[in-house]
């Protein structure tokens, strides 16, 4: 059914003050003065089944393999990516009001506010896909939908070397570093694969281990069969009822954890991550936004700031906690199809009072393998 033909039914349908039932779809269709047949009454009770469930049209995007974003850029534009970068959908919304209704069902899904008050919502729904969005005129060129699909299938270091984004020689590294308990971040760009390749090596620890994972939003699915998860949550409309990142990682090592594990590095929980690795807490790991490996303890002091550590302090957690950074980038289109795959393992080295993040082997988009200067403190802290 074409949407014009909806937005003449939908008045109808309003005042019924239920739940229209195909009979009541059917009466509105005459009362326009629309084709009544089967097959139009079918379309016509799908598509408002679509906008009152879900994702409405964005469903079948969403539920497409291989799908790992929808983007909505106001009601003209919508972006998906299957892996190999963004590329229209190829379809499109009938006006700004149908996006900013979906937005706006969509948070309320959540347990979220999302008005002229409150015009952006962060949120997980209910089938773990990833919620962010942003009202117009705040938004332009209109109401901006962004959704992050969670991963369907769940990798093995296997998959990563089937599908090119890992060589076998960084296989075994990887699967070498997580037997030895060795403390790791995992850093990348936004949908550089940090999360799915962090699910992965947590399944690769001995099922008798227990697994504390923080998030703030729920989103690592490891196979793995003794896990807990701590979620944070949002304060309410007025202010109250926040659990933070903070409150949680504090919360987790009361749980006798083998392994700590923070799901994204993003703020003051970085202080009290790099203290309990610095208490016996072998093995603990989470991921980091960094364009590079290097750019590392850039980014750990600008988040330890905001636990109040100064820069020294961060440097001296740092040396002490951490071991491994494994690097995650995406390939340009043109040379690699978008490709997701691992850069770089580098270990984490104190240089007088600084970190430093030196490569040990890096990987090219071919899969071949450069030894860096870090090569032989990695075998160290792989084999000892």
């Amino acid at each position: 059914m074409e949407g014009t033909d909806l937005a003449r039914i939908r008045p109808f349908l309003a005042t019924l003050g239920r739940t229209p039932t195909p009979a009541d779809v059917a009466e509105a269709m005459r009362a326009e003065h629309l084709l009544v047949s089967d097959a139009a009454l079918m379309a016509a009770v799908e598509a408002l089944r679509r906008e009152s469930l879900g994702a409405g049209a964005l469903d079948p995007l969403l539920h497409t393999p291989g799908v790992t974003d929808v983007l909505v850029n106001g009601p003209d534009q919508v972006w998906v990516d299957r892996g190999a970068g963004l590329e229209p959908a190829g379809i499109t919304f009938e006006s700004e009001a149908e996006v900013r209704r979906l937005a706006t069902r969509l948070a309320a899904a959540v347990g979220r506010r999302l008005d002229d008050g409150v015009p952006y919502v962060d949120g997980r729904l209910a089938d773990g896909t990833r919620l962010h969005a942003v009202l117009a005129p705040i938004a332009a060129p209109g109401t901006c939908v962004s959704l992050r699909v969670p991963s369907r299938h769940r990798l093995s270091l296997a998959d990563w070397v089937a599908n090119g984004a890992l060589p076998e020689r960084g296989a075994i590294l990887l699967r070498m570093l997580v037997a030895a308990r060795r403390a790791f971040l995992i850093s990348g760009g936004t949908g550089t694969g940090k999360t799915t390749l962090l699910a992965t090596l947590l399944g690769l620890v001995p099922p008798h281990e227990r697994l504390l994972i923080v998030e703030d939003s729920r989103e690592l699915q490891p196979d793995h069969p003794h896990c807990v998860r701590l979620e944070a949550r949002h304060p309410n409309a007025e202010g109250a009822g926040g659990i933070t990142l903070t409150d949680l990682v504090r919360q987790a090592l009361r749980m006798r954890p083998d392994r700590l594990v923070l799901g994204e590095v993003r703020g003051a929980e970085l202080r009290d991550l790099l203290i309990a690795m610095n208490t016996g807490h072998e093995g603990g790991c989470g991921t980091v936004h960094a364009n590079s490996a290097d750019d590392v303890p850039a980014r750990l002091e600008a988040l330890g700031a905001l636990g109040g550590l100064d820069r020294a302090a961060v440097h001296a957690q740092a040396a002490a906690a951490l071991d491994v950074v494994v690097h995650l980038q995406r390939d340009r289109a043109a040379h690699g199809q978008g490709r997701r795959r691992v850069a770089t393992i580098a270990t984490v080295q104190r240089r007088r009072d600084l970190v430093e993040v030196v490569p040990a082997v890096e990987f090219d988009a071919a899969g071949g393998a450069r030894p860096g200067p870090g090569l032989a403190d990695l075998e160290r802290l792989l084999t000892r």
